[in-house]
């Protein structure tokens, strides 16, 4: 009869088990969901509201871009932390007497802009060095003047 009696008093305790476990994994999802917001608004552009309200002129910006024809190559050498830009035209001739800047933007971080200094090579290329604060996801936001025309354009790269 003991017997009866211990495992009946063990029982009342699992469905206080189930109940605790449930309470351990809301506690680990509130944490994380609490973290992950504070962390990161989610906001990109600091007003959003703003640039939103001025779509159509984004649109018409990336049309004039688009009618240049311009492209830019952007190739990343670790070794030295060296960004080289390719600047070509719409033929494929390098895009000569062009000025460049570049910013550098964490997409997942909080951080100013990270500005490269850029250096024309030759005709059509151009060159900066930068020291990266740490390796990985990256913004190449590049605007490229000449004459008088202005092209803009982003590219997400990975350097590491």
């Amino acid at each position: 009869m003991t017997t009866a009696t211990t495992t009946v008093g063990r029982d009342r305790h699992v469905p206080w088990l189930f109940v605790l476990g449930f309470a351990i994994v809301f506690a680990v999802n509130g944490t994380m969901i609490w973290f992950a917001v504070g962390s990161f608004s989610g906001l990109y552009t600091p007003k959003p509201r703003d640039r939103g309200l001025h779509y159509n002129d984004v649109v018409a910006a990336q049309q004039a871009r688009d009618t240049l024809g311009w492209r830019v190559a952007t190739l990343w050498h670790p070794q030295s932390d060296r960004l080289e830009l390719t600047l070509s035209d719409r033929s494929g001739a390098p895009l000569a007497g062009a000025r460049v800047m570049v910013e550098l933007v964490r997409p997942a971080e909080k951080r100013p802009p990270l500005g490269v200094a850029m250096a024309a090579v030759d005709a059509g290329r151009h060159e900066g060095h930068v020291a990266l604060p740490a390796r990985g996801n990256w913004d190449v936001d590049i605007v490229v003047e000449r004459n008088g025309e202005r092209f803009a354009q982003t590219q997400r790269m990975f350097l590491k």
